[in-house]
């Protein structure tokens, strides 16, 4: 199953989408719902680039103007609501990416596959530095999990604890390999650190 090629690929336009499946909305009240709902976790929210996206998906066909409000001696605030083919677009998108793994290049996987041009030593001590910062984001991400509990159903946060069991998942491979590296149980590792003590390029890294 392959995910089919969208109009709007920013995930914020579907965000948006979602917001106004709840119920039509301005702008600015489409960023202060999906901040109060803890969205801004999982999706960068800036009212410049919202009201960018709200107007491309007007261009689309996927949400329609369905209100001006006026209030006193404020600006108009245009309201929108989702059409018929924007919940189509909504639903479609958001099933394929629950169904379909998506290949993404998360720059720590590119810096692992670069990582022979450091010293292991070296690597040891920038690695340390990750895990002390990856447990301080668990645990703050924890801390901030159990506060939105107190207001929001569990439902609205699956993201944010998606978010900490990759953090702690990634904590745990950092550990592993830290202690590979340490113990020289690591294949390869007394190649890794030869070449770059000797400026001998070992056969098995070339």
């Amino acid at each position: 199953m392959a995910g089919k090629r969208r109009k709007l690929g920013n995930p914020l336009a579907l965000a948006v989408l979602v917001t106004l499946w709840q119920k039509p909305m301005h702008p600015y009240e489409i960023a202060q719902t999906l901040r109060r709902q803890g969205k801004d976790s999982s999706t960068k929210i800036n009212y410049g680039s919202l009201y960018t996206v709200v107007q491309n998906l007007e261009r689309h066909g996927f949400v329609e103007v369905t209100d001006v409000e006026r209030q006193g001696n404020r600006p108009e605030r245009t309201v929108y609501g989702l059409t018929e083919a924007g919940r189509e677009e909504m639903t479609e998108w958001l099933s394929d990416l629950m169904a379909v793994p998506a290949k993404e290049y998360p720059i720590f996987a590119s810096a692992l596959s670069l990582v022979g041009a450091l010293h292991p030593d070296e690597v040891v001590r920038l690695l340390e530095e990750r895990l002390a910062a990856l447990e301080y984001q668990a645990a703050a991400a924890r801390g901030g999990l159990e506060k939105l509990y107190e207001t929001l159903p569990r439902l609205l946060l699956v993201e944010t604890e998606y978010q900490v069991h990759m953090i702690l998942a990634q904590a745990e491979w950092v550990r592993g390999f830290l202690e590979e590296i340490r113990k020289g149980s690591l294949p390869g590792v007394e190649a890794w650190r030869h070449f770059h003590e000797t400026g001998e390029p070992p056969a098995e890294l070339t």
